[in-house]
């Protein structure tokens, strides 16, 4: 009788518990198409005044895992705060494996701005000095990029386990011990997108992403069989291209420094105010600089966008760490998890255009180089081409997965013409400082 009256209560309990659980839920849901109803009627007057003051802080996540056919054309997104590479987990878990980096610098990047007026910060008015240059290591060279595109394409993946973000994207062990991260995309513009960031950053010398090839799944195939049953069990497609992507160890959250937040007047090439920091601070910067402008071309929104979206209801979201993107012992700035640029980025790009804008006019220094490919790519006006050639001769699966659309193609030129425009008008206004 007691053993009834014990099954009765826990029967209860677990009962009350599912109505709780349903009640609160439908609450959720219905604040959150309250939002998404109101959203596009939202000013733009100021960033904070918005969605409603009891909307919860990972809001923005929500947003982006809405089915299809209620989002607004937000696309797909993730449902996890970190990134690609899953920092949480890679901290100090993995030995002394490390990647690679150029470190035939002059000096040392630890040494302070020195305080002779003989060395200068800023050349021309607005590029980042060759002084500062040369404390910048190269993060991921193209003869190591190379190198573990072959190696891992003919890599045995031995081991599938949780540790790049989602679910769905796993963190893959080769035979060899090394480790990279598989992205499984939802669709595959979300692959597409990662792919195509990573060779557009390579068009513009920009050597923050990791190294990345596509793979077909194939349990039959030297490369998967051993994973055969992991694969079977996270219900993954046969014959679907991923991504895989090297995996980077000992790496660390990075906060939006001061100059680019909501209440500073930008980056700018003042040498007052760019004096008041310190080497490793102005290293950082250059590469948050190359970081604003492939953001913008590829109209990636999860990264400062998103930041910058998410203060209409956290007014400290900026004094947190910035999604997907990384720090290397070194201070290498890593940029991962790039799905939402380029295709799914150029589909949603009326919902988040005006925080790109504003993310851009902040900034009015730039590295040298990068500013010389944009300006190249402007003239010649071949963008589309240059980086089709790349992506096609660079990555044999390429046929499989395919290329953006023309009408993103041109998508693409237009915005290269914009930030052309925007290093022109920089020019223009701090050329004889």
């Amino acid at each position: 009788m007691r053993a009834v009256s014990a099954n009765l209560l826990a029967l209860l309990l677990f009962c009350t518990c599912a109505c709780v659980f349903y009640v609160w839920n439908s609450l959720e849901v219905s604040r959150l198409e309250r939002y998404t109803r109101g959203l596009q009627s939202a000013s733009w007057g100021t960033l904070h005044p918005g969605p409603p003051s009891d909307l919860p802080v990972k809001t923005f996540r929500a947003l982006l895992t809405v089915p299809a056919a209620q989002r607004l054309h937000f696309g797909d997104g993730r449902q996890y705060v970190h990134n690609l590479t899953g920092v949480r987990d890679q901290t100090g878990s993995l030995g002394s494996r490390d990647y690679h980096i150029n470190v035939d610098n002059k000096e040392s990047a630890q040494k302070g701005v020195p305080e002779s007026n003989f060395v200068s910060l800023v050349e021309e008015g607005i590029f980042w000095s060759e002084w500062l240059e040369d404390r910048l290591p190269v993060s991921f060279s193209e003869k190591h990029a190379r190198a573990w595109r072959e190696r891992a394409r003919g890599q045995r993946i031995v081991k599938l386990e949780p540790g790049c973000g989602r679910i769905s994207n796993q963190l893959a062990t080769f035979l060899d011990g090394t480790k990279a991260c598989v992205r499984y995309g939802i669709n595959a513009d979300q692959v597409q997108g990662e792919t195509l960031t990573y060779y557009l950053a390579g068009l513009l010398g920009i050597t923050n992403i990791p190294p990345l090839i596509l793979s077909q799944l194939n349990v039959d195939s030297e490369q998967w069989d051993y994973v055969r049953r992991k694969i079977f069990s996270l219900q993954w497609s046969e014959r679907a291209v991923v991504s895989l992507t090297e995996w980077v160890a000992n790496l660390t959250g990075v906060v939006t420094p001061e100059p680019l937040r909501q209440k500073s007047k930008g980056l700018l090439p003042l040498p007052g105010e760019l004096r008041n920091q310190t080497t490793e601070e102005l290293v950082e910067l250059m590469q948050w600089t190359d970081l604003i402008i492939l953001d913008y071309l590829s109209a990636n929104f999860d990264r400062l966008v998103s930041n910058l979206f998410s203060l209409q209801w956290d007014s400290r979201v900026m004094e947190r760490e910035t999604n997907n993107l990384l720090r290397t012992p070194r201070g290498n700035l890593v940029f991962i998890d790039n799905e939402a640029g380029l295709v799914h980025g150029f589909r949603v790009l009326d919902m988040w255009e005006k925080y790109h804008s504003t993310i851009l006019g902040s900034v009015c220094v730039f590295r040298k180089r990068t500013a010389q490919r944009v300006i190249e790519l402007h003239r010649r006006r071949d963008t589309r081409t240059r980086l089709l050639e790349l992506y096609r001769d660079s990555e044999p699966l390429s046929p499989e997965l395919g290329f953006f659309s023309d009408e993103h193609a041109g998508v693409l030129q237009t915005r290269i013409d914009r930030v052309y425009k925007h290093i022109t008008h920089c020019k223009g206004m701090y050329h004889q400082l």
